[in-house]
């Protein structure tokens, strides 16, 4: 069995596609970040457990739910239906290839995220995640070309980074703490939809402005 953490915020519309294309043997963690339309009940009506994340942010909704976490392995998408989760046994199966080498090391692997639809991912925030992606590279030494919504690591390797960012900057911190302890990372293309429903980052300027400005504070922060 493996666990999906998947960050809800008023995601009622989009859970029950993103809920019924879950693969067998992923079981659904529905994190709910405190929302009003019903969320947390047709999750529950999908069959996902339903964590609860009190204190609102996107960095404390993922710690909830990797701390709620049993399985050896954990995946990370957003729950907004942008990211199939018929693409998640990809992502294992590259961590499971990545791990496979001589010297074996802690994995982790991005989805690169490959546009579908018209507006799935707007200029602006192509170009901040561009941005934020080359500063990264010239800082922990990766080559990744997308930060990376949908993701896959061994549950006690990412509790162990003792990750501290409880708002946009924790997919960043991540990365960057991995990377510090000698991790193996590597991204796959994986398809990115239009949204379902109100976007609350990418597709508002006013969002995309506030996840590059809490990463570049982590970025700031964990290279001292």
């Amino acid at each position: 069995m493996i666990d999906v953490v998947l960050p809800c915020l008023n995601e009622a519309e989009a859970l029950p596609w993103v809920l019924t294309r879950m693969p067998a043997g992923f079981r659904p963690l529905v994190v709910d970040n405190g929302s009003t339309d019903g969320s947390a009940r047709v999750a529950a009506e999908h069959g996902a457990r339903v964590v609860d994340a009190p204190v609102r942010g996107f960095g404390a909704a993922c710690d909830a739910g990797l701390r709620a976490a049993t399985a050896g392995t954990v995946c990370v998408m957003d729950a907004d239906a942008s990211l199939d989760p018929a693409e998640l046994p990809r992502l294992v199966a590259a961590l499971d290839d990545l791990e496979a080498a001589p010297g074996t090391r802690a994995g982790l692997v991005l989805g690169r995220r490959r546009p579908t639809g018209r507006g799935a991912w707007p200029p602006h925030a192509r170009l901040g995640n561009a941005v934020l992606a080359r500063s990264l590279n010239r800082r922990a030494g990766t080559r990744l070309r997308d930060l990376g919504p949908m993701r896959a690591a061994r549950r006690t390797a990412l509790t162990g980074l003792d990750l501290r960012d409880r708002r946009f900057g924790y997919p960043l911190e991540t990365v960057l703490r991995a990377a510090a302890d000698g991790w193996l990372i590597t991204e796959i293309d994986v398809a990115y939809r239009p949204r379902t429903g109100e976007s609350k980052v990418t597709g508002t300027l006013g969002g995309t402005v506030r996840a590059v400005r809490d990463m570049r504070r982590v970025l700031a922060e964990v290279s001292r």
